[in-house]
């Protein structure tokens, strides 16, 4: 394995393949025959992802998610309970020595890639320890990280599009009806690319793709037969599992 970076640019995917995939690369680091890897995403259909250490049932609406075709998951990350919807996902994935040991400190390192990538849109953001990025104080990445074996993976989330009604819609997080409180509060909590910047999707990848890239030696790849098979099977044999996905 060489410290040469592959990226894979974006791609629309279900989430048990999402994290399918992301599992293969890190058996595949982990093992020396793939290179450690960049890769972009997006979620079709809608999901929601669980942190690792979470309860389903606590933190989601499981019913209403099942009759809207949501699909639900469970990260190998920590972390809290994310509706993904409109916005970029990134998956950064290489062997931990590559990275600061720190955890902030790792934090801060590629959260920065994102920050370049958003000023590059004209968007003027900043780290927030532990695991954010805010701009004028409102969340627009949120971001989650493990260390398994030597291998270092961290995702997050861009938000292009925000809408805290959908949101409220799936997560449990008030048993009290939906205000216009609530919105509000939501509102002034998370921001998204789209009210600083009238771009795609598109170019909000192209901008993240620059910001990961700037200083690297890299070169644009896909999966290889071994990760195609390894994340297939991932996704139909763990993540898309009940006994994964409600295993607390």
């Amino acid at each position: 394995m060489t410290e040469k970076w592959r990226i894979i640019e974006l791609q629309e995917k279900g989430a048990y393949l999402n994290m399918g995939i992301d599992n293969a690369i890190m058996d595949g680091v982990k093992s020396g025959t793939s290179d450690p890897t960049i890769r972009f995403y997006t979620w079709k259909p809608p999901a929601v992802s669980i942190g690792c250490f979470q309860s389903m049932r606590d933190e989601v609406n499981v019913e209403t998610c099942k009759k809207n075709g949501i699909d639900l998951v469970r990260r190998l990350t920590g972390g809290g309970a994310v509706y993904h919807d409109r916005e970029v996902t990134y998956s950064i994935i290489g062997s931990a020595d590559m990275f600061p040991s720190g955890i902030i400190e790792s934090y801060r390192q590629i959260c920065g890639y994102i920050i370049y990538g958003l000023s590059i849109l004209g968007i003027n953001s900043t780290f927030a320890p532990i695991n954010d990025i805010v701009v004028e104080g409102k969340k627009i990445s949120g971001n989650a990280q493990t260390r398994r074996e030597g291998v270092l993976l961290q995702h997050g989330t861009v938000i292009y599009d925000f809408e805290p009604e959908k949101m409220f819609g799936v997560l449990n997080i008030s048993k009290e009806k939906i205000s216009d409180k609530m919105i509000k509060s939501a509102k002034d909590r998370v921001t998204s690319v789209l009210e600083h910047s009238n771009v795609s999707m598109g170019e909000l990848h192209l901008a993240l793709l620059r910001g990961f890239c700037k200083g690297r030696d890299y070169y644009i790849g896909t999966l290889s037969a071994e990760e195609e098979h390894a994340a297939l099977n991932y996704s139909t044999e763990k993540y898309s599992s009940d006994s994964w996905n409600f295993s607390r």
